[in-house]
């Protein structure tokens, strides 16, 4: 037991440096995270579209980007290096001045995407509605406390 912690513990150490290592920039970041977002919107509007009606509903489309959302969730918050609240971005600086809620949304975030994935597994349109609001509310709670309008 005292290995798996000690594993656990060190992997959590190392994270941020391998993430702050990961870009040449600031400007490579803030490009890397807006990507993943542009993508995230996407498949999330096209689940959105079928849900509401505004395009007909197709199961294998609508697990396909519960997927992608899933996938794509875990990608953005590593971008969010220190300095990269400076140029191209909608990012306010609140990010890293309350970075523990900031971690903590974004954790929020990827956790009700792969409960979204699951649900698009099955045939349940209603549980499927519930996991995209609930993956769109914490998109929005993110956005309302630390992205410029």
């Amino acid at each position: 037991m005292k290995k798996v912690l000690l594993a656990f513990t060190a992997t959590a150490l190392l994270i941020p440096s391998v993430y702050a290592n990961n870009f040449k920039n600031t400007d490579h970041a803030i490009k890397y995270r807006q990507s993943a977002f542009t993508l995230i919107a996407y498949n999330f509007g096209d689940m959105g579209a079928m849900l509401k009606g505004d395009k007909e509903f197709n199961a294998a489309t609508f697990k396909a980007r519960a997927e992608n959302v899933a996938a794509l969730a875990k990608l953005p918050h590593e971008g969010f290096i220190a300095g990269s609240d400076k140029g191209n971005t909608e990012a306010l600086a609140k990010v890293w001045s309350d970075k523990a809620d900031f971690d903590a949304k974004m954790l929020e975030f990827k956790d009700n995407a792969a409960k979204l994935a699951v649900a698009a597994q099955g045939d349940d349109q209603r549980a499927m509605k519930a996991a995209f609001g609930a993956t769109g509310k914490s998109c929005k709670g993110c956005h309302d406390v630390y992205k410029k309008d």
